[in-house]
């Protein structure tokens, strides 16, 4: 089957393209759906002067609100109705995926099956309407106290101003969770990824213009950014190998006699992967690392001299802050690994289906062999991710680079392409193989 499924992969062209109905159907949905998406981040946020908004974004651009605005292609910055993005719904899966490994009633629902599986997505829902409408009050509160050149933020600041901010930044974040899951179930897959992957990739125009731009009036030298360009692409190339890497465990089962026939006796892989935990180790660690940075930018100095001090430790390019991220970005590595796969519930399934690793005794010590690789390979994993997170910091904060892009969003963008890519390649060879079912069926009616 394998054999097959690769030759077809193969074979795969331009044609067989062609006469996937099902595939571009999906194809125009999802790109309707971005395009509605995008559409949606022009959408100014009611009662708001844009341009004082976008003024004081420009001062504050270095620290979280960067990579917000990255990630939401610039919604932030223009704050509109899409401005707090899907990060709401991350944070809340996120959550709810951390306490499913620690309250029982939540990891039983979890072994549940499908019905468990949409109970969880509920809570999941209901606390993203939570996370949703605390930060929308807390941005509502905080463009209040914002004034610039131009003037304040707020037109006609108040409580009006406040409900009204809630429930529009409420529910564009409810309206991309439903975009995502539509896109998901109609679409090409991974709706939510996608929508994260066209944020950051809608910004990439224009950050480039502008590095072309340093280079043309000689602010930056064409050498440099040549050196950039190939850097990228070497850093792209890097991390689709690690992306791809994992260790296939050779899993055994063993031969049984049903009647006349024998079963069994195959054999199969358990792959693990190099980096398990994805991208959220760097999320979590810019997060906490540039909100004392977001915080005091908002303040404008009139804050506490205890947290002026730490934002100035902590800024971009400073040795604390390098060393810092690195720490958080392994610590949360094998903080999130752990949480998502469990060695133990792992021997337990090998163990029930009667499968076994040659050489490794069923049970407790199939448990603590997975655990013995799965750490040398989370740790590999780690040092790739703080590489991979620390050389762009290092260069935004030595070049004077005139965007944020981190080591995030390539691991996301690089991600989410690879995961597309696969998705459209299953879709083709399910299309082959219903041909080849449909022809063979012809043939038998013969």
């Amino acid at each position: 089957m394998a054999s097959a499924a690769e030759q077809l992969a193969a074979n795969l062209n331009f044609g067989a393209f062609s006469k996937a109905t099902d595939l571009k159907k999906r194809i125009w949905f999802t790109l309707g759906a971005l395009i509605i998406y995008r559409l949606g981040t022009y959408i100014p946020l009611p009662g708001i002067d844009v341009g004082v908004v976008e003024q004081l974004f420009n001062q504050n651009a270095g620290g979280i609100l960067g990579m917000f605005n990255m990630f939401s292609g610039g919604a932030v910055k223009r704050m509109t109705i899409f401005a707090l993005n899907i990060m709401p719904y991350i944070s809340a899966s996120i959550i709810i995926q951390l306490l499913t490994s620690v309250a029982p009633s939540l990891e039983s629902l979890k072994k549940e099956g499908e019905s468990g599986r949409k109970k969880i997505n509920q809570y999941t829902r209901y606390l993203t309407v939570i996370l949703a409408a605390v930060q929308a009050w807390g941005l509502a509160v905080g463009l209040e106290g914002l004034s610039g050149g131009g003037g304040s933020a707020v037109i006609n600041p108040g409580w009006f101003f406040r409900i009204t901010a809630v429930v529009t930044l409420v529910g564009g974040t409810m309206f991309l969770m439903w975009l995502g899951e539509q896109i998901t179930q109609r679409g090409i897959g991974n709706g939510i990824s996608l929508l994260i992957f066209t944020g950051i990739v809608a910004t990439l125009p224009a950050s480039l213009a502008g590095l072309l731009e340093l280079g043309r009036t000689g602010a930056m030298s064409s050498f440099f950014i040549l050196l950039l360009i190939i850097g990228a692409v070497a850093v792209i190339a890097f991390i689709v190998f690690m992306e791809r890497a994992h260790r296939r465990l050779l899993v055994q089962y063993p031969k049984r006699q049903m009647g006349n026939r024998v079963m069994g006796g195959e054999s199969s892989h358990l792959p693990l992967k190099v980096n398990t935990a994805g991208v959220i180790p760097p999320i979590f660690a810019s997060s906490l690392l540039l909100l004392p940075l977001t915080v005091v930018g908002f303040a404008a100095g009139s804050g506490p001299s205890w947290l002026q001090g730490i934002a100035q430790h902590l800024g971009h390019g400073t040795p604390v802050f390098m060393v810092l991220y690195a720490l958080l970005i392994i610590f949360f590595c094998f903080f999130y690994t752990a949480i998502v796969f469990n060695p133990q519930e792992t021997a337990d399934n090998l163990r029930k289906y009667g499968g076994f690793i040659p050489g490794v005794r069923p049970g407790k010590h199939t448990a603590d062999y997975l655990d013995y690789v799965l750490t040398r390979l989370t740790a590999i994993g780690a040092a790739y991710i703080t590489v991979v997170c620390l050389l762009p910091e290092f260069l935004m904060a030595k070049s004077a680079l005139p965007f944020y892009f981190g080591g995030t969003s390539l691991l996301i963008v690089v991600s989410v392409t690879m995961d597309t890519v696969g998705q459209v390649h299953s879709h083709l060879i399910a299309h082959q193989y219903e041909g080849l079912i449909k022809k063979a069926k012809l043939k038998g009616r013969r």
